[in-house]
């Protein structure tokens, strides 16, 4: 057997785990780490979960600094319990130190009465809408805690809320407090059974919280710019089958990441949780959920001895804070009069890319008819960081023109557009619709003729859509040049039909009304598209100047009418621009929100 100095030299060299010998030679154990997991430490290591005494840690939010460049942490967060009391202590006492600190919360929400918590990461904690949010949440957890204390009392405990908050100055009172106030004054022999007899969900003095939703709480992180992330899901019991439903409900609320690294997780749930943050595109997170001396053996950085969170994973949430995206309409907004694009406008847009921001074609018009203002548009480039997209047929497909391939796409059943077909003939009013290639409408009149004046795809005429497609269609398009009455006559109708709950008809101008199905949108590809490239919706500005596009200049953060716009769109914009589509608009737009900064 290998002993003293001699063995301490093997271990510093090979850097084994020989836990056999750990028990004899208790100097050494410290210098017993597996090499893998050395190698991942040397490479930068992050905890994006963490907490402090201003909730149910023990440090506070000046120690937990010291403590995370101690542990070697290239950057913390702090995200206690319902209260971001702690942050301006954390980023003010931070500044200058060799770490990045990240301002957070972890939300205490319910979903089909279990605890499902959400962290947000990078919230602005200062924004109005989080704290008119956190005011209401504060006064419900005080009215609990009244009721608690008063409940306890009836069980012979002399204890006050006023008693507690005393005894645990600056922090959120929750029912780790309690159980250490029954601890301290003798009511109980240990923190187990505080729960077991007094403060666990089944328990006769429990007192149930307001119900918050997840989807609540994640909307409010995104409006205060922060990036929502689901917390330990392992925690929750909910098996694989129901775990997927919430995330997937938690995903089309808005839900950016999950939490893949976590003290708790075995290799197998690790891999469980990659692979759910793959499935539903998540940003991936991960943290120990420290909480200091009040969960014994669980340390920062490496949870119970082996947790590693890669800083590659803070670059990427990062990135989804920094990218922005232009969402903008082709004709009259992108396009001039004569459907052109200037070579100021096209010059700043291959700036605007080469900047590492997205810009994205969203138009009613067809894919293949998207693609021929794109090529026209020349501004693909290999040296391109960020990348271009389309939102064909008012969003009905979200395509990716840098890797041309969809992305999400929604049609209209053929039995639904032949339903609408039959309403417009009935009315004499002319329709089309599309197929990969071609226009297929219902006649060879002066209004085929009209829109080929702009789209050069080719048509066909048929009105048996069964025959004619060969997939459901994405929209339908029903045109009067002379007279706009007649095409709301036909959207009342279609409005009032058996099938108008899955169906939108908007105008895309004053001789256009479209027909697409309810799930696209313009609105709803801006957020879809978003949360597919995994860009912050606060970084997403629209530009518009029709009707379809309100439902887009609404949805984007920053939402822009052009100044030759119509009058009930500008209503909707957050700016209206100076300069109209002959007059490099666009050019203002990407200067103004997208350049600036």
């Amino acid at each position: 057997m290998l002993r003293g100095s001699c063995l301490q030299r093997f271990y510093e060299k090979e850097a084994v785990i020989l836990s056999f010998f750990i028990r004899d030679y208790e100097p050494f154990s410290q210098i017993v780490i597996d090499r893998e997991y050395k190698e991942k430490l040397e490479m930068g290591f992050v905890d994006l979960h963490a907490h402090s005494r201003c909730s149910d840690g023990t440090l506070t939010p000046s120690e937990l600094v010291d403590y995370a460049i101690e542990k070697g942490l290239s950057a913390v967060a702090l995200t206690d319990h319902d209260t971001v009391d702690g942050l301006d202590e954390l980023m003010e006492y931070a500044k200058g130190k060799p770490i990045e600190v990240i301002p957070g919360i972890e939300y205490s929400t319910e979903y089909n009465n279990r605890d499902v918590h959400i962290v947000g990461l990078f919230i602005d904690h200062k924004a109005p809408v989080f704290l008119e949010y956190l005011t209401r949440f504060r006064q419900s957890r005080t009215d609990r805690n009244y009721k608690l204390c008063a409940n306890l009392r009836g069980a012979g405990i002399d204890i006050t809320y006023e008693a507690l908050v005393d005894a645990f100055p600056d922090a959120v009172i929750t029912r780790a407090h309690y159980a250490a106030f029954l601890l301290d004054k003798g009511y109980v022999k240990s923190r187990s059974e505080a729960f077991e007899r007094y403060l666990g969900d089944n328990t006769p003095y429990f007192v149930h919280r307001e119900k918050v939703t997840p989807e609540e709480v994640i909307e409010v992180t995104l409006k205060a710019g922060g990036i929502p992330i689901l917390a330990h899901p392992t925690l929750y019991k909910l098996g694989r089958e129901q775990l997927d439903v919430l995330v997937g409900r938690l995903k089309d609320a808005g839900l950016m990441g999950i939490e893949c690294f976590y003290s708790t997780y075995s290799p197998s749930e690790e891999k469980q949780m990659r692979a759910l943050a793959e499935k539903f595109n998540l940003l991936p997170s991960g943290g120990s959920d420290f909480h200091g001396a009040n969960k014994p053996g669980l340390d920062l950085a490496v949870g119970y001895g082996k947790l590693y969170v890669p800083d590659t994973l803070l670059a990427d949430l990062k990135k989804a804070l920094n990218t922005k995206i232009l969402f903008t309409d082709l004709d009259d907004t992108l396009l001039n009069s004569e459907k052109e694009i200037s070579e100021k406008t096209r010059n700043k847009i291959i700036e605007m890319l080469a900047g590492g921001n997205h810009f994205v074609l969203a138009s009613g018009r067809s894919v293949n008819s998207i693609l021929d203002v794109l090529a026209a548009l020349d501004v693909q480039r290999s040296d391109s960081i960020g990348k271009i997209y389309m939102a064909a047929y008012n969003g009905a497909v979200i395509y990716d023109c840098t890797d041309n391939s969809v992305i999400e796409q929604y049609d209209v059943p053929i039995s639904t557009a032949q339903a609408i077909f039959d309403m417009a003939m009935k009315k004499g009013i002319h329709i089309q619709t599309y197929t990969d290639t071609h226009i297929i409408s219902c006649a060879d009149d002066r209004e085929i003729a009209f829109y080929k004046k702009a789209i050069k795809s080719p048509y066909k005429v048929g009105t048996d859509l069964a025959k004619e497609l060969t997939h459901a269609p994405f929209k339908l398009l029903a045109i009067d040049i002379d007279d706009r009455s007649r095409l709301e006559d036909l959207r009342r109708e279609v409005e009032a039909s058996d099938f108008a709950k899955d169906i939108t008809c908007a105008f895309s101008n004053s001789r256009y009304l479209e027909f697409y199905n309810k799930k696209a949108g313009k609105g709803n590809a801006l957020q879809n598209l978003c949360s597919a490239i995994h860009v912050h919706i606060r970084n997403s500005v629209a530009a518009g100047d029709e009707e379809n596009d309100i439902t887009m200049i609404e949805a984007a953060a920053v939402g822009v009418c052009m100044v030759n716009g119509s009058s009930i769109v500008k209503e909707y914009a957050d700016y209206i621009t100076k300069h109209d589509n002959d007059h490099d608009g666009i050019v203002e737009i990407i200067d103004r929100f997208i350049m600036k900064g």
